[in-house]
């Protein structure tokens, strides 16, 4: 069921995407946006789908927040993959965009799907204007400097201390840079009916450091052809992950021990849930 679903919110983004970017001037960084979101998991975008479904809410109205996080997520990418930030020549298997164009595009082709996120979230389509103003304020929380440009910021300046991180900085890092986007995806379903997002936050929460911990291992266990980028870079250059800090198979328990307690934070949901569940268990179990 988790399969078919998730692929099926694949397909269903991406269409979206084509829509949306196809109203857009031709120029290169139209180009770079479309080329930038195609392909990748869509993790984030599922969970706001399947939000949705656990609140009666159709996948045509849930789709604009769906792809909106897509947008800004990709948007997050090509940044992070600038010679700035973490320098990546690849990115899904491909050449990132700062390769197959240039740095300056790559900056606008990123500054450009971070606005199309928020046009995406505020349009009519996706509920009311309280709804449209709450999913706004709450994705600028989730990644601006409280966010995902706090846990970016606390990486970068971690690859020139003198000390590396200790267990409780790594994690706080991870809540921002991986988890926050991850947690406002799994709770805008609730918010699409101003329902209390607390039990799917509490889930995301768990779900976003495990997700991290298990790209930490991927990149001691992986290979760059299945997982799609370079691996071992952060073991090369001496930073300190869960890995590190943990050990491997500590790594691995502490995954373990997360995707339970995402699962658990589901009660509320009953069956109806199982998806997601399932979601967290493919989250320690995928191999890119």
């Amino acid at each position: 069921m988790f399969d078919s679903r998730l692929k099926q919110a694949a397909a269903e983004i991406q269409a979206h995407f084509d829509l949306v970017l196809s109203a857009f001037e031709d120029s290169p960084v139209a180009h770079g946006m479309a080329y930038a979101t195609q392909g990748g998991k869509r993790l984030r975008g599922f969970l706001v789908l399947e939000g949705a479904r656990l609140h009666g809410v159709t996948s045509e109205r849930a789709l604009w927040p769906a792809t909106a996080i897509e947008a800004l997520h990709a948007y997050s990418l090509v940044h992070d993959d600038l010679p700035c930030m973490d320098d990546d020549d690849m990115r899904r298997g491909r050449p990132t965009v700062h390769m197959k164009w240039d740095e300056a595009t790559a900056v606008l082709v990123g500054d450009a799907l971070q606005t199309l996120a928020f046009e995406l979230v505020t349009r009519p389509e996706a509920g009311s204007g309280d709804v449209r103003a709450d999913l706004a304020l709450s994705l600028a929380r989730a990644s601006g400097v409280e966010g995902m440009v706090l846990g970016q910021a606390l990486d970068i300046a971690a690859e020139t201390a003198d000390v590396p991180l200790t267990l409780e900085q790594i994690t706080r890092l991870q809540a921002g840079k991986t988890g926050a986007l991850i947690e406002w995806s799994a709770q805008a379903g609730a918010r699409l009916v101003g329902a209390d997002p607390a039990a799917l936050g509490a889930y995301a929460k768990a779900l976003g450091l495990a997700f991290q911990i298990a790209d930490d291992i991927l990149d001691i266990e992986g290979d760059a052809e299945t997982v799609g980028k370079a691996v071992g870079k952060d073991a090369d250059a001496g930073k300190a992950t869960f890995v590190s800090l943990l050990g491997l198979d500590g790594a691995k328990r502490r995954a373990s021990d997360l995707v339970t307690q995402a699962c658990d934070a589901l009660t509320v949901y009953g069956e109806e849930a199982e998806t997601l569940r399932d979601a967290a268990r493919f989250v320690i179990s995928r191999r890119n």
